[in-house]
């Protein structure tokens, strides 16, 4: 199974750090997804649900005030204005 690398970020505090097969986030644009290999993007990113597949198939999901995401390289870094983690 092909993964990337996701970084989740706070400003005081990082919230996931490892593999994932992939993740949903709350575009300013509208929702979107991101897969192995996809091209790179920076967006901005508004106030909604984060969801973080593993590669074990298991999901994570993460509450989000706003922030950016950027893509490159299989790399995928979030940097929220806060994050709340979901049970």
């Amino acid at each position: 199974m092909k993964t990337l690398t996701l970084e989740l970020l706070s400003p005081d505090k990082s919230f996931f750090s490892g593999p994932i097969v992939a993740v949903r986030v709350p575009g300013s644009q509208g929702s979107f997804a991101v897969l192995y290999n996809h091209a790179p993007i920076i967006a901005l990113l508004s106030h909604g649900l984060v969801k973080v597949t593993l590669p074990e198939g298991a999901t994570k999901s993460f509450q989000i005030k706003g922030g950016v995401i950027e893509v490159y390289k299989n790399q995928v870094v979030i940097l929220a204005e806060g994050v709340s983690t979901i049970a």
